[in-house]
């Protein structure tokens, strides 16, 4: 089992569930990021959103492994940042074009 935090844009929300459901029955944990009230990221204060970064990259701190949710290879700048971080934290790097059937 590892424990696998989830990341991507969330336009992707709907293959962001379809790959957590399906990596929760092989036996992993699976970390996501909060689902937002709003439209996007942007709709919220600065603070607001940088308390969601912040807890994001908690989640990927607490992780064996994060899973980039990179739908036609789309990968945004923030989660270019949680990339980084992950691998600063020599975590194990996932993708979902990798995985998907």
């Amino acid at each position: 089992m590892k424990v696998i935090t989830v990341c991507g844009s969330y336009k992707y929300k709907n293959e962001m569930k379809e790959i957590t459901e399906k990596m929760a029955l092989k036996g992993n944990c699976m970390l996501t990021p909060i689902e937002l009230t709003k439209p996007n990221k942007e709709a919220y204060t600065k603070e607001e959103a940088s308390m969601i970064d912040k807890m994001h990259k908690e989640k990927i701190k607490l992780s064996d492994a994060i899973l980039v949710v990179n739908v036609d290879g789309y990968i945004g700048n923030s989660t270019k940042s949680e990339i980084e971080y992950a691998k600063s934290l020599n975590k194990e790097i996932l993708y979902y074009t990798d995985l998907i059937e």
